[in-house]
């Protein structure tokens, strides 16, 4: 071998050297078949960079695999962080950007709607079925929701009961065709726990601006659904600007009412319960109203539910039944009661829900040095006949305390002797609807005759409110109904107008001359 071939063999080797070390694996060099070193170190080269090669292809295959991998997993990942787990809707992270696309692109595509629903009543399915038909009644109305809008639309779960449409390139008259389709597919019939439910709900749209953000168009939606919510026969309102005004006062007026519990602010008016046969006022239904500084007397139909809304109701009830015990205890000091007085206080459904008012009721009754029986709870035909298993503990509760219980507001929807003979009350009362007009009354008496008659064979009392006029007043008495209340025995007054003199009014029951006149005339025409 001449000394020109080995120069250009270590050439060949050192050119492979650096091309391998540069990174081209692919590098060969001509090794020839000499026998001499040389030539051994070159095929060995040779087999190195080929094994190189084929590890390099197999990690750059397995490396490829890896990031395949990874990057499906961060695509579920990302998908399960913006989907609702139950109804596998979007969730509200994905209806907020779904929003901020649309509203970019809303000069070349039209403007986008938002559709915010609420289901009405939602919560009394969970309580009176459970929390898995619950579940069964979010699933079947996400699938309704999705099977009627279009595939370019998106459907969310906000969460709880409340979901979202956005739907692409609609103006406000789609906006509401579409609401009152999806209104009228959630109210076909579904089944649920084996109990066959139709479904109710709220719609609040709002068509997009071009100079509106997501969250205007959510706070817009929210507040149209809001006014859908509250006004009768209303179940889809569109947006309009003006309805900011009344959504801000609402806010104002809900951190005004928070302020005036926390500072014992409401008061308290008080009506009599007249014993019918007697005229003696057996006792008071105390009625919480809110002195505000600058409305003057606010009636509770204006704010209980605004005190349910904002979570108020524990503490305005805890200091309702003090200021009431209270008084009670000062009246039995000073005024000539009859034994069987009582104060009677309106509960609502939430506060049954509530494991510390046991509790409070025994805690403020001791308090005061008031006997149980001194106390009677109203609540209404709604909250007892669907009321849970908590509420039913709440109501034993009570009753093996020695409170009195009451159904209130009773022939309003719910009456039935089932649940009468069930239910662990002593007390019902007559919604004043019952009574009718003052022209009325006579048309009214076989109804109400019968539902005395239903509430006797009960074994429980019955009151019925509302009495405007002493015929009313005769009527209820000639039919055996124990005790009356309304404007006509005495309007509702605060505590300082209590006095014996107002308890001792109606000593004679003046309006049972009418009665005997009644029962006069009734015997002359069997005479005659």
């Amino acid at each position: 071998m001449t000394a020109d071939h080995a120069d250009k063999r270590f050439a060949y080797l050192m050119t492979g050297i650096e091309n391998v070390g540069a990174g081209d694996l692919s590098t060969r060099i001509p090794a020839g078949t000499d026998p001499d070193p040389l030539g051994t170190v070159m095929v060995a080269f040779n087999r190195m960079a080929e094994d190189l090669e084929t590890s390099q292809t197999q990690l750059e295959a397995r490396m490829k695999t890896r990031t395949t991998m990874l990057m499906d997993a961060f695509r579920k990942m990302e998908l399960m962080a913006l989907t609702d787990p139950l109804t596998q809707l979007r969730n509200r992270a994905a209806l907020e950007t779904v929003l901020e696309s649309s509203l970019a692109g809303q000069v070349a595509n039209g403007s986008p709607a938002l559709l915010l629903l609420d289901l009405d009543s939602f919560k009394s399915i969970n309580d009176t079925l459970g929390h898995a038909a619950g579940d069964t009644v979010l699933k079947v109305v996400a699938d309704r929701l999705r099977a009627t809008v279009r595939k370019m639309d998106t459907v969310a779960r906000l969460g709880g009961d409340e979901f979202a449409v956005v739907l692409q390139d609609t103006g406000a008259e789609r906006g509401r065709q579409v609401s009152r389709r999806i209104v009228d597919a959630l109210a076909q019939p579904m089944t649920a726990e084996a109990t066959e439910l139709s479904i109710s709900a709220s719609v609040g749209i709002a068509v997009a601006k071009p100079d509106d953000s997501a969250l205007d168009l959510i706070l817009h939606a929210d507040t149209a659904m809001y006014i859908a919510k509250n006004e009768a026969n209303a179940n889809v309102v569109l947006f309009r600007p003006v309805m900011l005004n009344a959504r801000q006062r609402h806010t104002a007026l809900a951190a005004e009412l928070q302020n005036a519990i926390e500072n014992n602010e409401m008061v308290l008016h008080y009506q009599p319960i007249v014993e019918l046969t007697t005229g003696r006022v057996l006792g008071v239904e105390a009625l919480v109203r809110w002195q505000h500084p600058q409305r003057g007397l606010v009636m509770p139909d204006e704010f209980i539910g605004l005190a349910e809304e904002i979570g108020a109701m524990a503490t305005l009830t805890a200091c309702v039944l003090q200021t009431v015990l209270a008084q009670l205890r000062q009246w039995q000091e000073t005024l000539d009661l009859d034994p069987r007085f009582t104060v009677r206080v309106n509960i609502s459904a939430t506060q049954l829900q509530r494991p510390e008012l046991l509790d409070d009721v025994q805690r403020l009754l001791l308090a005061e040095n008031i006997e149980p029986a001194a106390l009677v709870l109203e609540l209404t035909e709604y909250s007892m006949v669907t009321g849970n298993e908590w509420d039913l503990y709440s109501f034993r509760g009570l009753r093996n305390l020695g409170v009195g219980l009451a159904i209130d507001d009773f022939g309003t929807g719910y009456s039935s002797i089932s649940y009468l003979r069930t239910l662990p009350v002593d007390q019902v009362k007559l919604d004043k609807s019952l009574l009718g007009t003052h022209s009325e009354t006579g048309a009214s008496r076989p109804f109400i005759a019968a539902i005395l008659q239903l509430v006797k064979s009960c074994n429980l009392a019955a009151t019925c409110e509302g009495v405007e006029t002493s015929q009313q007043a005769a009527m209820l008495t000639e039919l055996g109904c124990e005790t009356g209340q309304g404007y006509y025995f005495g309007r509702p007054v605060p505590a300082t107008d209590v006095n014996a003199i107002w308890l001792d009014r109606f000593g004679e029951a003046p309006w049972r001359e009418e009665t005997l006149d009644i029962q006069e005339a009734a015997a002359e025409l069997l005479r005659n």
